[in-house]
């Protein structure tokens, strides 16, 4: 049995985290914490069946467990995972504090220095991608919810060197529970409800440098460039991203679906639609599942619709993947 450490419970991820664990047969949850909610029972937070005690993220009983689940702030992650990893425990961190390889990058994209540059570069965890160096790792960076989508939206094409354009177009949209459960003005009901806003276009949002950085892994160091435009949703999950990709002209349907099917032949959580069929987020949601859909929409102009539950494979589903990997087990353990 895995002993389970959660911090940041009371966040949107965190809550979905403790919900899956509950349901896993070779896992058990010994704590968990809330820096604002301390003290508290969880179900005075989220009314429902879930009732365990909230700690102070100090008082976690690290002794107790064997990884932790870190659903925390950026910038504040860093700092938890080094106690943890010093009291010899394992880390998966949902912030983005380990995401970006070298300090400078995090620097550029998140405005601070690096809290903990030390642990870096900790290993990317997108298991269909990068599954060879999450085996026995001591701490695992879970990938954000956009390039979780776009990510397995491109790598077939990435890894098998077809010669694309270098700029890629992606047109994404998320569920406002991808904000957080923070309240802010731009994610209250008034503000979303029956609109559908974009924010952080073009080559703003922070999870541009993520998905170039491992776009670039997969392409051996040619990084295409990607132009990202994210739209807030008014629906409580699911992320849907509409990729633009030129491929060459004499490149048919048949021969890209081929890449793709080849590839995630094997994947339990990657689900490629068959011709005529288009993801919706629908397919994925409340799934540990990331659906694709490919059109040829002209001779070289490929889209890809990429869908998946933020919440889920964009975060706690992706992070019990991970920890399945992490101790070796089998992948699907508690997620199927």
């Amino acid at each position: 049995m895995i002993n389970v450490g959660i911090y940041g419970v009371t966040g949107y991820a965190g809550y979905e985290l403790l919900r899956w664990i509950g349901r896993h047969p070779e896992a058990r949850v010994v704590f968990t914490t809330s820096e604002s909610q301390a003290g508290k029972a969880l179900a005075d937070v989220y009314p429902g069946p879930l009732d365990t005690p909230l700690l102070a993220p100090d008082d976690a009983p690290l002794g107790e467990v064997d990884v932790v689940f870190l659903g925390l702030p950026h910038g504040v992650s860093a700092g938890v995972a080094q106690r943890a990893l010093a009291a010899g425990v394992r880390v998966i961190d949902l912030s983005a504090d380990f995401r970006l390889r070298k300090p400078a990058d995090y620097a550029r994209w998140y405005g601070h220095a690096h809290p903990a540059p030390e642990l870096l570069p900790a290993p990317y965890g997108l298991p269909e991608l990068n599954r060879e160096a999450l085996r026995d790792a001591k701490l695992i960076a879970n990938p954000g919810c956009y390039p979780t989508s776009v990510l397995l939206g491109i790598a077939p094409l990435l890894r098998a060197g077809v010669p694309i354009d270098p700029t890629i177009i992606v047109d994404a949209k998320s569920g406002v529970s991808g904000a957080g459960r923070a309240p802010k003005q731009n994610t209250s009901f008034v503000e979303v409800n029956e609109s559908l806003a974009p924010y952080s276009i073009g080559h703003a949002h922070r999870h541009v440098g993520e998905m170039e950085q491992e776009a670039a892994r997969l392409r051996a160091g040619a990084a295409p460039q990607i132009i990202f435009t994210p739209h807030l949703l008014p629906i409580s999950r699911g992320i849907l991203s509409t990729i633009y990709v030129r491929i060459p002209q004499n490149w048919s349907e048949a021969q890209v679906r081929s890449l793709y099917a080849d590839m995630y032949a094997n994947e339990p959580f990657v689900r490629l639609l068959p011709a005529g069929k288009l993801a919706t987020i629908a397919h994925s949601a409340h799934t540990n599942l990331c659906t694709i859909s490919l059109t040829l929409a002209a001779p070289g102009v490929l889209i890809v619709i990429s869908s998946e539950d933020n919440l889920v494979k964009g975060a706690a589903g992706q992070a019990i993947q991970n920890m399945n990997v992490m101790f070796g087990l089998e992948e699907t353990t508690g997620l199927a």
